[in-house]
């Protein structure tokens, strides 16, 4: 694959981007946190933006236990076993975004397009939302980068780019590489590694602030036309 080609790794973020779990997420930490940890969880760390491996870390260290890997790993296979077992609550309590569906099936039509996530959640863990509202059919996980591969959400990046090399047996230009987030983590994952990014303000951040974290183009909603317009404009920076 060369010249006009190429292909584009469109990437994903998952919660407040393509669905909302409406509270499920922190009820699975709350179930098996002592389970793992020994001890209630009493608070909560900011989840926005950050990957599992760092809000694990901020978890355990806010209730004086030292993280480990092992630690880490437990409870990791422990949010796994907890999402599996509240998948159809999940599907029930939660909502996929609007646009998400139109705008998943539209670029998965086109040849050039290939679409995977950077989400913060274990690969396990989003592998099980995308199944629940049914989005895994329209998304590689192959080539995509997840919250239990590096506690940084920019070295992802680079990890889905390898993931896509390996899978298509050619180099992956990050500005090939396109992120689709609603905080401004997304966006300064994408800026500081090169890649292209399209905000949505359909988290708990708004247009003002994703446009002062940097974003050249944030949608309030993924409304088809209006994505597909972003789409183009990023790609031709």
């Amino acid at each position: 694959m060369t010249g006009k080609t190429r292909k584009r790794l469109v990437l994903w973020d998952i919660d407040r981007t393509l669905i909302e779990s409406r509270g499920v997420g922190r009820m699975v930490y709350e179930r098996v946190f002592p389970e793992v940890v020994g001890k209630p969880l009493r608070e909560m760390p900011l989840v926005h933006g950050r990957t599992e491996l760092d809000i694990m870390y901020e978890a355990l260290r806010s209730h004086d236990v030292e993280p480990t890997e092992h630690l880490f790993r437990r409870l990791s296979a422990a949010l796994a076993e907890g999402f599996r077992a509240v998948a159809d609550e999940l599907a029930e309590r939660g909502r996929v975004l609007p646009g998400v569906r139109n705008a998943l099936a539209g670029l998965a039509a086109e040849p050039t397009m290939h679409q995977g996530v950077l989400t913060g959640n274990t690969a396990e863990v989003a592998r099980i939302k995308l199944e629940a509202f049914g989005l895994d059919r329209h998304l590689d996980l192959s080539t995509s980068a997840f919250g239990d591969d590096h506690r940084e959400r920019p070295e992802l990046v680079t990890i889905a780019r390898e993931r896509a090399a390996r899978r298509f047996r050619t180099p992956i230009p990050v500005e090939h590489v396109v992120l689709i987030g609603d905080t401004p983590a997304d966006v300064h994952a994408a800026l500081s590694t090169g890649a292209r990014v399209i905000a949505v303000a359909t988290g708990v951040y708004s247009v003002d602030e994703l446009l002062a974290a940097g974003a050249s183009s944030v949608l309030e909603t993924l409304t088809p036309s209006r994505f597909r317009r972003a789409l183009e404009s990023v790609f031709s920076e």
